[in-house]
C-alpha cells in the first residue's frame, strides 16, 4: 500500500485541477484510501489469511467423502463436490462485496444486519453462535473418543492404565492446550496452529493416497458405482456432508478485517485459493478412498485400515486437526454472543437508512467503556464471554458422548444460513440501486472500477460504465438465487435429518 502511495501521490496532485474529470477521480481515489484506513488496520498477510480460512473449511469431514461417493456414484459425487464449492465460494465472494459497504475493520454479520434487517440481527447472530458452539463441542467429543485408541495403538499395555483410556481425561488434558489459544483476539494469531492442522490434513491425504497406490485394500474392496447411485434416500443423506464441508463463512469477516491489503482482488483471491485447495483435497480423498474400498467404505476411512503405526498416526492427526480447529470456532462464537448481548429492538420510528448514528453507536466501543481492542470488546467482557464458551463446551463434552441429532439440525439451519441465505439476502438488499446504503455507503472502489473502464474504452461512449451497471444487476440476481438455493438446501437437510437421523432405525 505504501508503495502505491509513493508511485501515485504526485499524479493525484497534478490531476486534481478544478473542473477536470481527473480531479474528480483523484478525489474519489483519495477518499477511498482514507476510508480504508479507518479503524483497525489489518496486518495479516495473504498467505496467513488463506491458511486460516482453509483450516476452517477442511476438517475431519474430509474422511467421509469416500462414503459420499459410494452412495452417489463417482460422477454425481464429484459434481456435487464441485457445485458445493462453487456455491460456498460465491457466498464468500458476496461477503467480501458486502464488507466494502462498511468501514475498515468493522465488517461482521451484526453490522450488516443492522443496516439491512435490524430486528432480525439477534436471530442471525444467535444461529451463528449456536452453530459454532455445537461444532466446537463435537471437536472435544472427537478428541475424547479417539485418544484412548491412539494410546493403545502405540502401546498395547496402555490399556491397563485406566486414566489413559478414559475419554474424560483426554478431554480435560487437551482443554489445557486450547484454552490459551481461545483467548487470542486476532484470527491471524492462529496462523501457526492452522499450519500444524493443515500438516495433519496433509498426512491424512497422503495416508489415503498411499494405501490406494499400494493396493493393499483390494481384498476388502466392494463393487464400484461410476454413474449409478445407491438410492435417492442414500444420496440425500450424503448431500449435507458435502454441502457443509465448505462452511467457513463465520470467519471470513474477521479475515477481511485483519488482512493487510483488503483490495477486492486480494480478498477474492483468498476465497478462490481456499475453496480451490479444499475442493482438490476433497476430490482426491474421495476418489482414492472410494476406489480403495468400493462400496465397503465407511464414514471414517482411517478406521477401516489394517491396524498399524501409520493408521494410528492418522488417528492422532485427526485429534491434532480438531484440537487446533476448536479456537477457530470460539472466535466467531464469541463475536456473535457479544452481538446478541448488545442488540436492542429497532423502533418503528427509527429508520436504519436515516439513522447512521445508531449503527455507529452499536458498532463502536463506548468512550466510557473499559479498555477495548480492535474488536470493540472490553477486557472484562472479552474474558467473560470466552470463559463462558469454554466452560460450557467443556461441561457438555464431559457429560455427552454424542451430539449427532442436535448437530444435524444445527448444521441444517446454521450452516445454510451463514453460507447461502445471509450472504445472498444481505448483498441483494444493500446493493439495491434504491437503497440509501447503496447511495451513501457504496465504496469509491466501485467508482474507480468504472473510471478504469471509461479510460480503457476511450471515446466509445461509456461502455465501461454500462458494463459495470450490467454486472452489478446480474450479481444482485445471482445473490437472490443463492438465498433461495439456501432455503431449498435447508428444507432438504431438515427433512433428510428427520427421516434418517432422528427417526428410529
Amino acid at each position: 500500500m505504501s508503495a502505491y502511495f509513493a508511485i501515485n501521490g504526485d499524479g493525484d496532485y497534478q490531476d486534481a485541477r478544478p473542473g477536470s474529470a481527473n480531479s474528480q477521480r483523484g478525489m474519489r481515489q483519495r477518499s477511498a484510501r482514507a476510508r480504508k484506513d479507518v479503524g483497525l488496520i489489518g496486518q495479516a498477510s495473504w498467505l496467513s489469511s488463506v491458511i486460516n480460512l482453509l483450516n476452517t473449511i477442511v476438517g475431519a469431514g474430509v474422511l467421509a467423502m469416500p462414503l459420499a461417493l459410494s452412495r452417489m456414484g463417482v460422477l454425481l459425487g464429484i459434481f456435487v463436490i464441485l457445485w458445493s464449492g462453487l456455491t460456498a465460494g460465491f457466498g464468500l465472494y458476496l461477503q467480501t462485496r458486502c464488507a466494502r459497504y462498511l468501514e475498515r475493520g468493522s465488517a461482521s454479520f451484526f453490522a450488516l444486519s443492522q443496516m439491512t434487517y435490524p430486528n432480525a440481527a439477534v436471530i442471525f447472530d444467535a444461529a451463528i453462535a449456536i452453530k459454532c458452539f455445537g461444532v466446537g463441542i463435537s471437536y472435544l467429543i472427537i478428541i475424547g473418543d479417539l485418544m484412548p485408541g491412539v494410546v493403545q495403538g502405540f502401546s498395547e499395555s496402555a490399556g491397563g492404565v485406566s486414566f489413559l483410556v478414559d475419554r474424560h481425561f483426554w478431554v480435560t488434558g487437551f482443554m489445557l492446550v486450547v484454552i490459551p489459544l481461545s483467548f487470542l483476539r486476532r484470527l491471524d494469531s492462529l496462523k501457526y496452529t492452522s499450519v500444524i492442522a493443515l500438516i495433519s490434513i496433509g498426512y491424512l491425504v497422503i495416508l489415503v493416497v498411499a494405501h490406494f497406490v499400494k493396493g493393499d485394500t483390494t481384498q476388502h474392496r466392494g463393487p464400484i458405482r461410476l454413474v449409478r447411485w445407491e438410492s435417492a434416500v442414500a444420496t440425500l443423506s450424503s448431500f449435507p456432508v458435502i454441502v457443509f464441508a465448505y462452511t467457513c463463512h463465520q470467519n471470513l469477516f474477521s479475515i477481511v478485517n485483519e488482512i493487510g491489503n483488503n483490495s477486492h482482488f486480494r480478498t477474492t483471491s483468498v476465497v478462490v485459493a481456499s475453496i480451490g485447495v479444499a475442493a482438490a483435497i476433497y476430490i482426491l480423498v474421495a476418489i482414492t478412498g472410494y476406489l480403495s474400498f468400493g462400496n465397503a467404505v465407511v464414514g471414517n476411512i482411517v478406521s477401516i485400515y489394517v491396524p498399524s503405526v501409520s493408521s494410528t498416526i492418522g488417528k492422532a492427526a485427526i485429534v491434532v486437526l480438531v484440537m487446533f480447529s476448536y479456537p477457530l470456532q470460539v472466535h466467531p462464537c464469541r463475536a456473535s454472543v457479544d452481538a446478541v448481548l448488545k442488540w436492542r429492538p429497532f423502533k418503528r420510528s427509527e429508520s436504519p437508512q436515516s439513522s447512521p448514528s445508531r449503527l455507529a453507536s452499536l458498532l463502536a466501543p463506548s468512550k466510557t467503556a473499559p479498555q477495548t481492542r480492535g474488536d470493540g470488546m472490553g477486557e472484562t467482557r472479552f474474558a467473560a464471554i470466552t470463559t463462558s464458551i469454554i466452560v460450557l463446551s467443556y461441561v457438555v463434552a464431559m457429560t455427552v458422548s454424542s451430539l449427532e441429532k442436535v448437530l444435524a439440525y444445527v448444521g441444517s439451519t446454521g450452516s445454510t444460513s451463514i453460507s447461502f441465505i445471509l450472504p445472498g439476502l444481505f448483498y441483494y438488499k444493500i446493493s439495491s440501486p434504491d437503497s440509501p446504503h447503496h447511495q451513501r455507503l457504496m465504496k469509491e472502489d466501485d467508482d474507480e472500477e468504472e473510471d478504469e473502464g471509461d479510460e480503457d474504452e476511450g471515446l466509445l461512449g461509456g461502455r465501461g460504465l454500462k458494463g459495470g451497471v450490467w454486472r452489478k444487476r446480474v450479481l444482485r440476481r445471482l445473490s437472490l438465487a443463492l438465498a433461495i438455493y439456501g432455503f431449498a438446501v435447508m428444507i432438504t437437510c431438515l427433512v433428510t435429518n428427520t427421516l434418517l437421523v432422528v427417526a428410529p432405525h
